[in-house]
Order: structure tokens, then C-alpha cells, then sequence
């Protein structure tokens, strides 16, 4: 269905913003800004911000959205004879071989990880999502093995598949930070993904594998 022009003008005024409220951030620091202040750059009320935002943490992590549910839809969409933490792992390494911003291999993405890392409230919303992400995987596993409510392993292997996808996002932010560069950062994350797979036992390796 295409979009109609009242949903193209809300979108367009979300997105602006937010893109006004990214800049003070990356300017002032996360705690350093108020909402009446982003309101005010951004020629709207303050209600009109929150009425877009319920929090101000969304103000700075609103494309979050799209990160919560990436592991399940990896894994819904794995192809024949390939198990969900092959289809992972498969997707991990293309979108870091293909130095994605998808994944943090940008420019700027430092600056984005260190007014994360000097913003408690940041920390804590960042913590959240990524429990999300998480919960969204397992419940994923879970529907598509038709496990019962009481087995556990969706759960474990949730969780060690997890582990792979976020020891990768928080090696590109750490070396991003350092004054990596998007390519150096993608050769070195190669090598990580590499060493992770060889830790995965084939219990999960070969866990939820779709029929060919």
C-alpha cells in the first residue's frame, strides 16, 4: 500500500526531529540537552516531541527498532538444510563484509558510541534493547521448532547465539572508538566471527535446521 501524504509529513517530522536531537546530542552530550531545548531547535512544541518520543532516550536510539527483531527475521528466513545460528552467522558475516552501517561500520558511528557510553540512561535503554533482542530470538527458536514450554534449549541456544551477535556489535563499537576505521574494523571482526564459530558446539551449530 503506498503511503498517503499524512503519513509521509508524521514520518518526515519524526525523522527531522530526531536527526535535530542527534546533533545537539553529538554536540552537547546526551545529559547536557533537554527535550524543551530539542523542541525548540526543532520549531515545534514540546509536546509535539513527545507525542513522537515517548522518552527522550528514543530521541538518540530511534532506530532501534529495527535491531530488535534482525536475529528473528535471520532466522525465520534461513535457507534449506541451514540452522538458525548458521543463517546468523551467514548474515553477520555479510553485513560486516560488506562494511554495513547497518552494523556500525560508518563514519561518525564513534562519536555515536561515546555519548552512549558518557549517558547512564543511554546504557541502561541500550541494555534493554539488547534483552530484547534476545527474548525476540528465543520466542523465534521456539516457534520454530514447536518446542514445549518447558524445554529449555531455545533458551541456551538463544542465548549462544546472542553471544555471538553481541560480542560482535560491541567489538565494532569498542574499535570504532579507538579510532578504527570502518575497513580495518571489518577485516578484524572476520576474524573474530571465525573464532566464535569454532566455540559454538554442533549441538548448536545444528540446532532448529530447516528442512531442505
Amino acid at each position: 500500500m503506498a503511503e498517503g501524504l499524512r503519513e509521509r509529513k508524521k514520518r518526515q517530522t519524526r525523522q527531522y526531529i530526531s536527526d535535530v536531537a542527534t546533533g545537539l546530542f553529538l554536540e552537547r552530550g546526551f545529559d547536557a540537552v533537554t527535550v524543551a531545548e530539542i523542541a525548540d531547535a526543532a520549531d515545534v512544541s514540546v509536546n509535539t516531541v513527545y507525542n513522537y518520543f515517548p522518552a527522550k532516550e528514543d530521541l538518540f536510539l530511534d532506530r532501534a527498532s529495527g535491531v530488535v527483531d534482525r536475529m528473528s527475521r535471520w532466522v525465520r528466513g534461513r535457507g534449506p538444510g541451514e540452522s538458525a545460528a548458521a543463517a546468523v552467522l551467514r548474515e553477520l558475516r555479510e553485513e560486516v563484509e560488506s562494511v554495513s552501517p547497518r552494523v556500525g561500520l560508518m563514519a561518525g558511528y564513534s562519536d555515536f558510541m561515546r555519548v552512549v557510553h558518557a549517558a547512564p540512561a543511554l546504557r541502561s535503554r541500550l541494555w534493554a534493547i539488547q534483552q530484547e533482542v534476545r527474548d525476540n530470538l528465543v520466542e523465534t527458536l521456539r516457534e520454530e521448532t514447536r518446542a514445549a514450554e518447558d524445554d529449555p534449549l531455545p533458551d541456551l541456544i538463544g542465548g549462544q547465539i546472542d553471544w555471538v551477535h553481541q560480542t560482535v556489535m560491541a567489538g565494532i563499537g569498542r574499535r570504532m572508538v579507538a579510532g578504527g576505521s570502518p575497513a580495518e574494523v571489518s577485516r578484524e571482526m572476520l576474524d573474530v566471527l571465525d573464532e566464535m564459530e569454532e566455540l559454538l558446539s554442533d549441538k548448536v551449530l545444528n540446532y532448529a535446521v530447516r528442512d531442505a
